[in-house]
């Protein structure tokens, strides 16, 4: 069903943005308080961040008599199997293993509009607290990173998924994020966005397709997942201001835009103060 493959224009292959995380102007506080940086974090903090990123899981012996329940994912109907008391960590899923979704006969909740590999995702962190790649801490080099890259760049292959609706790739943890909101998994979506924060070298078609993908998945009231973005097409402004693709996207219009003027008056009204 997903294929991580695309053809860029030829504008797009030139310009790619760097990492977000370390961006510290006014527009990573659009929607809240400024985040402290996940990269240097004290002992204490870190052993913090590692218990939160970890669901409140049910007890081990409660697990084992749970029922199993069987999911019917997407639209080519892929079978998942998982017990009924992980599920109901979600409220999304409590609600619907007390009947309001659930086909009591078989045990069955129909998922036709979620994309497999997301829920995949979603079910291993539910089981394990985190999900492929998993978010490790480097002690010799301070850092966090994702497992596997050895502090490199996740290729873009990897770091994206192609949606049908919108013909093109967005990036996972950011459709992770907006999956973790419809089922109130509020951990899945703290940790989606710092693992998403690590991400580098990314298509700028890409992140404006999975910015518009944002915006049109979480609430007007989002503080975080929205504020990343518009942080990174500041930080990155030298790179997008050279895009077509921004260009077009900009024409187009939306939210997103009027949040980005916004964002940029706040970052020349600190500039301001500051000289």
């Amino acid at each position: 069903m997903f294929s991580s493959r695309r053809t860029y224009s030829r504008d797009d292959s030139k310009h790619r943005a760097g990492k977000s995380s370390s961006f510290a102007t006014k527009a990573a506080s659009f929607g809240g308080s400024k985040k402290r940086s996940f990269r240097e974090p004290s002992i204490s903090k870190r052993r913090a961040l590692e218990q939160a990123q970890k669901p409140e899981s049910p007890p081990l012996g409660s697990i084992l008599t749970s029922c199993i329940i069987t999911l019917v994912v997407g639209p080519e109907q892929r079978l998942f199997a998982a017990h009924e008391d992980v599920l109901c960590i979600s409220p999304f899923f409590a609600a619907a293993c007390r009947g309001q979704f659930m086909e009591s006969h078989s045990k069955r909740i129909s998922l036709p509009d979620e994309a497999p590999e997301i829920f995949s995702s979603v079910l291993e962190y539910l089981y394990k607290g985190d999900y492929y790649p998993r978010l490790n801490f480097n002690k010799r080099r301070n850092a966090w990173e994702l497992e596997d890259t050895d502090g490199q760049r996740v290729p873009q292959a990897e770091a994206t998924v192609y949606h049908h609706g919108l013909n093109g790739s967005v990036l996972k943890d950011t459709v992770i994020y907006c999956t973790a909101e419809k089922y109130g998994l509020e951990e899945l979506k703290r940790l989606a966005l710092r693992k998403q924060g690590l991400q580098s070298g990314i298509q700028c078609s890409t992140i404006l397709t999975s910015a518009r993908y944002a915006y049109a998945n979480t609430p007007d009231s989002d503080s975080k997942l929205r504020a990343h973005y518009l942080a990174l097409i500041i930080r990155s402004r030298s790179t997008f201001k050279r895009s077509g693709t921004m260009q077009m996207e900009m024409e187009n219009g939306g939210r997103l835009f009027f949040d980005l003027f916004v964002a940029l008056c706040n970052h020349a009204d600190d500039i301001v103060a500051i000289s």
